[in-house]
């Protein structure tokens, strides 16, 4: 029972996730470890191959339950490369730990060999689950109830930034506003806060308690700010906690991924720690990676550039390369080189279909743009007519991965943020390039190369070159 003489709901129903995740990703975990262990030792003739496949099948198992990856909360969630990597190499010093002890004398590179099979199932279960619960939830379901709490203009904007997203688990049934004015919102108004702080926990307590319970919440919003801080946030904390339901305090800070923040205390104040984006020695060997892969791939796609180069200049008159000046880091202006997918006159075209532009923002896109050749329009659903960007990237102009290099005029009409775009170079690939392309709007267009700008890393980088070939092969935007 509460204080207030109340009842208590200490535990709340875990919604929306199927309960074959659990049993699905320890089964997969065991067979793919059991399976490779199995077949290594059976090829080398060892014996107990049964036992020793059971034993890492078990190891495995017992590893990644003591680094919770089968809570109800990490299941079906995006899976990263790193943990899975970590919990990799957690195994094998623990069988080399038990190896040494036990005195065992069998072959002890077939394990991490038979590994490199077992975390390429684990990779593979994480995805799918992962499809399935992110299809789930943008039906509706799959998602957890939450409550917003905060002033009227910070409310606004989590909401409306939740709304616009399906990649969260959550949906906002309802919000409690500090003060009187009314949110523009479709949730609804389940209680009201004072602008000042309360004199009494109840004051507070009570109308957000009845709107969790009315509402059937899960999770409870706090958006911080002036009038809800300190004492008045604590003292709400101690109510929600006692009635067993979790609270979540919203900073204000956005686009700043979690590798970048660390929460420490200073003077009985909770603080975030903001580290800034990967500098120095991650900057140069991103500069040295660029270069030395993009001379590698040039000398790869030798043979294709010279198919696609005698497609383009037997398809349409003109020059087999279009060349434009872009934008690069820092406003630095530099000649982009492309294989020409236009009729040799399109950028007079350009301005008889101003009019014409689909694109919302400052890029101008057409789906079918009557200036694109025949060739072009296989040349630009499968990106090949980027590829003589790779000298752009061995002269050190663009970057492999990166936002998309804009045109001088669109750089022009820039504002302050937009222009924090050009703080890294612009890529043959990118955030835009892997989410939709030219299906996406400026905004979206805008907060994806800022979200890059801020958090790149080199595990970025290599996370966007793997879904570059997906997108590619999809050809979402591509047009």
């Amino acid at each position: 029972m509460r204080s207030d003489g109340s009842p208590s709901r200490v535990r709340r129903r875990r919604r929306g996730k199927p309960a074959w995740y659990a049993p699905a990703a320890v089964a997969v975990d065991v067979i793919g470890a059991a399976v490779p262990v199995y077949a290594a030792f059976r090829l080398f003739d060892e014996a107990h191959a049964v036992y020793y496949a059971a034993a890492v099948s078990v190891a495995w198992v017992l590893v990644r339950a003591a680094r919770t990856r089968y809570t109800w909360r990490a299941l079906g969630e995006r899976g990263h490369a790193q943990p899975l990597l970590r919990d990799g190499m957690v195994l094998v010093a623990l069988l080399t730990m038990v190896r040494a002890a036990t005195g065992e004398d069998s072959p002890c590179h077939l394990v991490p060999a038979a590994l490199v099979v077992c975390l390429a199932f684990t990779a593979a279960c994480q995805t799918l689950t992962n499809r399935h619960l992110q299809a789930r939830r943008r039906d509706g379901r799959g998602v957890r109830r939450a409550l917003v709490i905060g002033e009227t203009a910070a409310l606004n904007g989590l909401v409306n930034r939740l709304s616009r997203r399906t990649d969260h688990e959550f949906v906002v049934v309802g919000v409690c506003p500090i003060g009187d004015d009314t949110p523009n919102l479709i949730a609804p108004v389940a209680g009201r806060l004072a602008q000042r702080l309360p004199a009494h926990l109840s004051d507070d307590s009570a109308p957000v308690l009845a709107a969790v319970r009315g509402l059937e919440v899960d999770l409870v919003f706090v958006v911080s700010g002036p009038t809800m801080a300190a004492e008045r946030l604590r003292r709400l904390s101690w109510a929600l906690h006692e009635d067993g339901c979790p609270l979540v305090v919203v900073p204000g800070l956005t686009e700043v991924v979690q590798r970048r923040v660390t929460v420490a205390t200073l003077a009985g104040l909770t603080t975030l720690h903001v580290t800034p984006p990967a500098r120095g020695a991650a900057l140069l060997a991103k500069g040295v990676l660029d270069r030395v892969g993009a001379a590698v791939l040039l000398v790869l796609f030798a043979p294709v550039f010279a198919v696609v180069g005698i497609a383009v200049r037997m398809d349409s008159p003109g020059a087999v390369l279009h060349r434009q000046i872009r934008v690069g880091h820092q406003g630095r202006h530099f000649t982009l080189a492309k294989f020409r997918t236009m009729v040799a006159d399109a950028e007079q075209l350009k301005q008889e279909l101003a009019k014409t532009n689909e694109h919302d923002g400052l890029m101008f896109k057409m789906r079918r743009d009557p200036r694109t050749t025949r060739v072009g329009r296989v040349l630009r659903r499968f990106s090949l007519d980027e590829l003589p960007q790779l000298v752009n990237v061995v002269r050190g102009h663009m970057s492999l991965v990166g936002p998309r290099p804009p045109l001088p005029e669109e750089v022009a009409q820039y504002d302050e943020v937009e222009l924090r775009r050009l703080g890294v170079k612009p890529g043959l690939t990118g955030l835009w390039q892997v989410s939709g392309r030219s299906d996406l709007s400026w905004d979206e267009t805008v907060a994806l190369d800022l979200h890059y700008v801020d958090n790149w890393s080199p595990v970025v980088d290599l996370n966007i070159l793997s879904r570059t070939l997906r997108a590619v092969v999809e050809g979402n935007g591509a047009y």
